[in-house]
C-alpha cells in the first residue's frame, strides 16, 4: 500500500458504521488483501484519528482482521483518550457554570463543543486539544477576568504578549486536564466580517445547558479550522480528525448549503469539501459544489498524494512563504498600531529571544544541559 492507498483506506474505516457501502468494501480489503498496519497507524496517528479509527473498527466488528498486538494497543490508546475526554467534559461544565453564574453564555467549539453535544458515539474517539470558546467583544475581557480570578494563569508566562487578534493567551488551572483558549474571533483578520460572534450567534443551539453552534456553523467550522487557520487551503492537504467532523456533521445538515450565506470563504469550503467527498470514497452527504477551482484543486491534492518528493517541495516552499508575509505583516503593522509596535520593541530587545535567534542561525551554541 502506497501512501495515497494507505490514507484513503483509514479515512474509508472512518465512515463504516454509517455508511454501508465503504463497510463492505473495507471488509473484503480486511478479508483478501495485505494491510499495511504499521503505515496504517502512521497516518492515523499523524491525522490525530487513531482511536476513531479503533471505535469504528469495534462497532462493526472488524477487530477480528487485525493483528493482536494492534488491537491490544489500540484499545490502550483509546482508553486512555475516553478518560481525557471525561475529564475534559467534566472541566467545560464545570467552566460552563462558572461563567453562566456570572451571566456570561460561552458558546463552545470544535472538540469539546462536539464531546458536549453528543456528536460522538463513543467519547473517546475524538482527540481534543484545547478547550475553545467564544463570547461577545462585551464579555470577553469579563470572561478572561472571571476564569483568572478561578485560578485560570497563563500558559506560556512571559512580560509581554504578542497581540493576538482570535484569542486571549492559552490558560491553564492546576490539577485541570486542559488549557483554554478564550476567543473573540473565529477566524484570521482577513475573513473575519463574514464568520464571527454576531454571525454564529443568530442561530446557536442549547444542548443539556451548554450553548454551541448550529450544525451548519459547527460544520463549516470544522473546515475553516483548518483551511483558513492552519493555512491546508494553501497547502492542498487533508486533516482526517477535521474531516469526520465533517462526515459526521454532514448526517445532521445538508452540507452543500452550509457555504451558500458566504462570499469569501465559499471557495475555501467547498474546495475542502471536494477533498473530503473523495478521500472518504464518493459519501454522498459530502457532495460539493464542482466548479474550475475545485477541479484544479483536487488536481494538486491528488498530484500530492502520489508524488511525495513534489508533496515536501510544494509544501516547504508555500511555508516560506507564509512565513516571509507574516513577518512583514507584523512589522507593517508596528508602523501603523501602537500596540504591535510596543510588542516588536520588547521582543526584539528580550535577551532570551535574542539568545534564542543566536543559537538557530548557528551563530551561538546551545548550553549543553546541566
Amino acid at each position: 500500500m502506497n501512501y495515497k492507498e494507505t490514507l484513503f483506506f483509514v479515512a474509508k474505516c472512518l465512515t463504516i458504521s454509517l455508511e454501508k457501502k465503504n463497510k463492505h468494501e473495507v471488509e473484503q480489503q480486511l478479508k483478501t488483501q495485505e494491510i499495511a498496519w504499521d503505515a496504517v497507524v502512521k497516518i492515523s496517528t499523524a491525522h490525530y484519528v487513531f482511536p476513531t479509527l479503533y471505535c469504528n473498527l469495534k462497532r462493526a466488528n472488524f477487530l477480528l482482521y487485525l493483528p493482536e498486538e494492534l488491537v491490544e494497543y489500540m484499545q490502550h490508546i483509546t482508553n486512555l483518550n475516553r478518560e481525557r475526554n471525561e475529564q475534559i467534559i467534566s472541566q467545560a461544565k464545570e467552566i460552563n457554570e462558572l461563567l453562566l453564574s456570572h451571566n456570561i453564555t460561552p458558546i463552545f467549539l470544535k472538540g469539546t463543543g462536539n464531546l458536549l453535544e453528543g456528536l460522538y458515539e463513543d467519547i473517546a474517539e475524538r482527540m481534543v486539544g484545547d478547550i475553545d470558546f467564544i463570547f461577545s467583544k462585551e464579555d470577553y475581557l469579563y470572561a478572561i477576568e472571571v476564569l483568572t480570578a478561578n485560578n485560570y494563569a497563563k500558559v506560556i508566562k512571559s512580560d509581554y504578549d504578542f497581540p493576538q487578534f482570535k484569542h486571549y493567551p492559552r490558560l491553564q488551572k492546576e490539577n485541570r486536564i486542559a488549557a483554554v483558549e478564550i476567543h473573540k474571533e473565529l477566524l484570521l483578520e482577513k475573513y473575519a466580517k463574514e464568520f464571527n460572534y454576531n454571525f454564529v450567534k443568530k442561530t446557536a443551539q442549547n444542548i443539556n445547558g451548554i450553548t454551541v453552534m448550529s450544525f451548519e456553523n459547527q460544520l463549516s467550522l470544522s473546515i475553516i479550522a483548518k483551511q483558513i487557520n492552519d493555512a491546508g487551503f494553501h497547502y492542498k492537504n487533508i486533516a482526517l480528525r477535521n474531516a469526520y467532523d465533517v462526515f459526521l456533521l454532514s448526517k445532521k445538515t445538508t452540507a452543500i448549503d452550509a457555504f451558500q450565506k458566504f462570499d469569501t470563504l465559499q471557495n475555501p469550503l467547498n474546495c475542502f469539501l471536494s477533498i473530503c467527498y473523495t478521500t472518504f470514497n464518493n459519501v454522498n452527504s459530502l457532495n460539493y459544489t464542482k466548479t474550475p477551482e475545485t477541479k484544479k484543486y483536487l488536481a494538486i491534492y491528488n498530484e500530492h498524494l502520489i508524488n511525495e518528493s513534489k508533496r515536501n517541495s510544494d509544501h516547504k516552499k508555500k511555508s516560506t512563504e507564509l512565513f516571509l508575509k507574516s513577518r512583514m505583516s507584523i512589522i507593517y503593522k508596528s508602523i501603523f498600531n501602537k500596540e504591535h509596535r510596543k510588542w516588536l520593541l520588547k521582543r526584539i530587545t528580550d535577551k532570551n529571544w535574542q539568545q534564542e535567534k543566536l543559537i538557530q542561525l548557528g551563530v551561538k551554541k546551545p548550553k549543553p544541559n546541566s
